[in-house]
């Protein structure tokens, strides 16, 4: 056992001894910071930083001599006009202008507004130069047919709003008068089915009209036929529902003493007349 431990101190010591001499080798080949490769630093010489050199000198060149023909450039007529006039508008009038003088002997101090009253106009009047080749109504009939267009535009736009109002309001009746034919088929049903009652109670078997009775389930084929036959031929009298239901409310106020809107029998035609409101739906509203 001695013997292996030993064997085995020996070589854990000899891998130490290699991995400190390797060490003291490498910093051997490592170079002084303090020598003068690394103190004088060579200038970069690569081959491609005087080409960029040129081309900066060649460019500022360029620019300098762009320079130098924008200022020795001669004018053009109308430059020089327009350099004039300019700076004859900044100045103000002179002594030297005749018409300033002939104001001054008049009384006229500069900064004074023009008229008796002093209610003129102080500055004078702007100069507007025509410069393009067009006629000298030419810009007036250009405003003129754009007015012209947007007046139009808008004519457009007013008449689409109309008619989408219109149609809007139309739709509004047609759901309105749907409703109310609902509403009228409804009350006409309703007033059937009282008036069958009704005219079952005194036992009347046969309905004045066909179609004051609603059709019932139980009926056989032939009252069926024999219905029909009879709603055809009042058919052709064609007749609404509002018409039935002014005919039918009629029929039961008379024969019944019965009102639908109050859905009551009512003992005798004073009792009616007093205390029933009228005929129609709108007068118990």
């Amino acid at each position: 056992m001695r013997s292996a431990r030993s064997t085995a101190l020996n070589r854990g010591e000899q891998r130490a001894v290699r991995y400190y001499s390797h060490m003291k080798l490498n910093m051997a080949e490592e170079e002084d910071y303090m020598s003068d490769s690394f103190i004088n630093v060579q200038e970069d010489i690569r081959p491609g930083l005087p080409m960029l050199r040129q081309i900066r000198e060649a460019r500022r060149k360029e620019e300098k001599q762009q320079e130098a023909n924008l200022k020795n450039r001669q004018k053009s007529l109308k430059e020089e006009e327009q350099e004039r006039r300019d700076i004859g508008l900044k100045n103000a009038l002179g002594c030297e202008n005749k018409g300033f003088a002939l104001l001054q002997k008049m009384g006229y101090k500069s900064g004074q507004a023009l008229g008796k009253s002093g209610g003129g106009i102080v500055e004078p009047i702007p100069l507007n130069i025509k410069t393009g080749k067009s006629g000298i109504g030419h810009e007036a009939s250009l405003k003129r047919k754009a007015e012209e267009k947007l007046e139009s535009y808008r004519k457009k736009i007013h008449m689409k709003n109309q008619a989408e109002e219109k149609a809007a309001e139309q739709f509004r009746m047609r759901l309105k008068n749907k409703q109310d034919e609902m509403k009228l088929e409804g009350d006409l049903r309703r007033s059937q089915r009282a008036c069958q009652q009704l005219d079952v109670q005194k036992n009347i078997q046969v309905p004045r009209e066909a179609w004051y009775w609603l059709r019932l389930e139980e009926e056989t084929e032939e009252d069926e036929e024999e219905k029909e036959q009879d709603e055809d031929e009042y058919k052709s009298e064609d007749l609404s529902v509002l018409e039935k239901l002014q005919i039918l409310t009629s029929y039961l106020r008379e024969e019944h003493l019965y009102c639908i809107w109050c859905g009551t029998a009512y003992e005798d035609k004073e009792d009616l007349s007093s205390n029933c409101p009228g005929p129609t739906s709108a007068d118990h509203d």
